[in-house]
C-alpha cells in the first residue's frame, strides 16, 4: 500500500532474531531432539525423576549465586509488584524447589530447559543467550563420593549415547583442594573466589595473562608465581600422589579434606570404568559461587571436524566467530552442599550434579555430519518420516486422492511416519522428488490395476542400479504394515 507521499510502506527495523538466538527447522531440530533423547534415556536408566520449574525466578532468588557471572543474569521489568530474572541454570531453580519442599530428603531430578545469559555470543561456538541446558542431580546425604562417582559415570553414558565416548576429556578438580593450595601460597581469603575465576582462564589464555589478572585484582607478583606452580599441574592419579606428597599442601586442613574424597573418588571410578577418561586439573576452578566439593568439566577437541581427530589444542588467540577454535567445555557440574540452605536454613541437603551444554554439542554432531555428508556417509535427513505414499496413471490418471489417504491412515494407525504429496493429481515424477528432498526410505506406490487386486508395491529408496530390489515387488495391502516394518529394522535411519 502506498503513502500520501507515494511510497510504500517498509519496515522501521531490521527482521532477524534477537542477537544470541536463533529458529530452529528441519535437519537441525531433528538432530538436536535426537540428542534430548539420548541424554533422557540415560537420566532415566539411573532412576532419575522428571522436574520443571519457571522460565523466571524472583530475582532475590538468583542474587548473589553465581559470582561473576551475576552481570549476566537477565532482569525482568517488574509487571505485578516482583522483581523477577530470567533463570541463569537449572541449578538454582532445583535448590529453590528443595527448599521449599520438606518432605523431600532425597531425589535424583532431571531437567531439560532452556535457560538464559546476557552474554556475548558466538554462534559457531554454540554459545548463545538462550539454550538449553540438560542437567541430572542427586540429592541428599550419601556416604561420601559415591553419588559423585555415578554422576561422572551419566556423564560417559551419556557421551556413549551420542557417539563421542572417544572424544571426550572430563576434568576434575576439588574446591577444598583449591582453597587449600590458595591458602598455602599466601592468597588473602578475601580474595580467594576472584583468583579462582582468573585461574580458570588457564585453559584459554597463557599463563602471563593469568598472572597480570590475578595481579591487577590484587595479588602480590611472588604469590602468583607460588600459585602457578601448582595450578599448571594436570595428569591422574601422580597429582594426587603429588599433593599428598608436598609438604606445604598437606599440611592444609582443606587440601587434606579434599585428596581423601578424590582418593576414594579415583576408587569408584575404576569400578565403573570410567578413570581413563578424568584429568586431574588443578587450574579447573569453576566460577559459580555455590560449589563446595569436587567440580569438573567435559572437554572436548576442536570444533572443526579435522579437529576430531587431533587432540584437544588452547589458544590465546580464539575469537568467538572462528569455526576452529574449540567450543569450550560441553558438561560442567559439581558438588553444592549448601545452596539449599542459602534458601532455608532448616534445610541443609547435600546436592551433586552435572549440566549438559546442549548448543554446543549440537555444533559438534552437526560439523561431524556436515563432513560426513561431504564425504557420502551421512544418514542425516531432512524429515523423520519412514514412508511416502504416492501413485500413478496413464490417460484419466484421478490422482487416486482418497486411496492414498486410506493406505497412509493404515500406516499411521501402526505408528508408522508416514506422507502423501498434498495434491489432488499429483505427477508422478513431483511425488519422488518429495520423498527425495526429505530424504525418506520408502515408497508406497499405488497403481490401479495392482490396487484393484489389492497389492501395491513397496520400493526402497536410493538404491543403486542394478540392485534386485531397484524397481521394488508387490505386497498385499493386509500385508503391507508387516513388510514396511521388516524394511525399517534393515535400514539404518536415525541421526547416530
Amino acid at each position: 500500500m502506498a503513502t500520501k507521499e507515494g511510497k510504500s510502506n517498509k519496515l522501521s527495523f531490521q527482521l532477524k532474531t534477537p542477537k544470541g538466538t536463533r529458529d530452529w527447522i528441519g535437519v537441525d531440530m531433528i538432530l538436536r531432539e535426537s540428542i534430548f533423547s539420548a541424554i533422557s534415556e540415560v537420566f532415566k536408566r539411573h532412576g532419575g525423576t522428571q522436574l520443571d520449574t519457571p522460565v523466571f525466578e524472583l530475582k532475590e532468588i538468583l542474587a548473589g549465586k553465581y559470582g561473576e557471572d551475576s552481570r549476566l543474569i537477565y532482569d525482568l521489568a517488574d509487571q505485578g509488584g516482583e522483581d523477577s530474572a530470567l533463570r541463569y541454570d537449572l541449578t538454582v531453580p532445583l535448590a529453590r524447589w528443595l527448599a521449599m519442599n520438606s518432605s523431600v530428603q532425597h531425589i535424583k531430578r532431571y531437567q531439560i530447559a532452556k535457560v538464559y545469559r546476557r552474554d556475548q555470543p558466538a554462534v559457531a561456538k554454540g554459545r548463545m543467550r538462550e539454550f538449553y541446558q540438560c542437567d541430572f542431580d542427586i540429592a541428599g546425604s550419601y556416604d561420601a563420593m559415591i553419588p559423585d562417582a555415578e554422576i561422572l559415570r551419566i556423564v560417559v553414558e551419556v557421551f556413549e549415547a551420542l557417539g563421542m565416548q572417544d572424544y571426550i576429556t572430563i576434568k576434575l578438580n576439588h574446591r577444598k583442594i583449591l582453597d587449600g593450595l590458595f591458602g598455602a601460597c599466601g592468597v588473602p581469603e578475601d580474595k580467594i573466589r576472584s583468583i579462582s575465576s582468573a585461574v580458570d582462564k588457564l585453559d584459554k589464555l597463557p599463563w602471563d595473562q593469568v598472572k597480570l589478572e590475578m595481579e591487577e585484582k590484587g595479588l602480590a607478583s611472588e604469590v602468583a608465581d607460588k600459585v602457578g606452580e601448582y595450578v599448571k599441574l594436570s595428569g591422574g592419579r601422580e597429582i594426587l600422589d603429588a599433593i599428598k606428597a608436598d609438604e606445604l599442601l598437606s599440611a592444609n586442613e582443606n587440601v587434606k579434606k579434599g585428596a581423601e574424597d578424590m582418593e576414594l573418588l579415583f576408587k569408584y571410578l575404576e569400578a565403573f570404568d570410567v578413570l581413563d577418561k578424568v584429568s586431574f586439573d588443578l587450574s579447573l576452578a569453576r566460577g559459580l559461587d555455590y560449589y563446595t566439593g569436587l567440580i569438573y568439566e567435559v572437554v572436548t577437541p576442536l570444533s572443526s571436524p579435522e579437529g576430531f581427530a587431533k587432540s584437544q589444542k588452547k589458544s590465546s588467540k580464539s575469537n568467538g566467530d572462528d569455526p576452529n577454535v574449540g567450543v569450550g567445555s560441553i558438561a560442567a557440574g559439581g558438588r553444592y552442599d549448601d545452596l539449599v540452605n542459602m534458601f532455608s536454613k532448616k534445610r541443609q541437603i547435600p546436592c551433586v550434579g552435572i549440566s549438559f551444554g546442549v548448543d554446543r554439542i549440537f555444533t559438534i554432531m552437526k560439523q561431524r555430519l556436515e563432513q560426513d555428508a561431504k564425504e557420502g556417509n551421512s544418514t542425516v535427513r531432512a524429515s523423520e518420516s519412514d514412508v511416502f505414499v504416492m501413485a500413478f496413471g496413464g490417460k484419466g490418471f484421478s490422482g487416486m486422492l482418497v486411496e492414498r489417504m486410506s493406505v497412509a491412515n493404515q500406516l499411521w494407525k501402526a505408528g508408522i511416519k508416514t506422507e502423501f504429496a498434498q495434491s489432488v493429481k499429483p505427477r508422478l515424477p513431483q511425488q519422488f522428488k518429495l520423498a527425495e528432498a526429505g530424504g525418506i526410505p520408502l515408497a508406497v506406490i499405488l497403481g490401479e490395476d495392482e490396487l484393484a487386486v489389492g497389492k501395491v508395491k513397496l520400493k526402497e529408496l536410493g538404491l543403486p542400479e542394478g540392485h534386485p530390489e531397484k524397481d521394488g515387488y508387490l505386497v498385499s495391502r493386509e500385508n503391507l504394515v508387516e513388510e514396511v516394518q521388516k524394511k525399517l529394522n534393515k535400514t539404518t535411519l536415525p541421526i547416530r
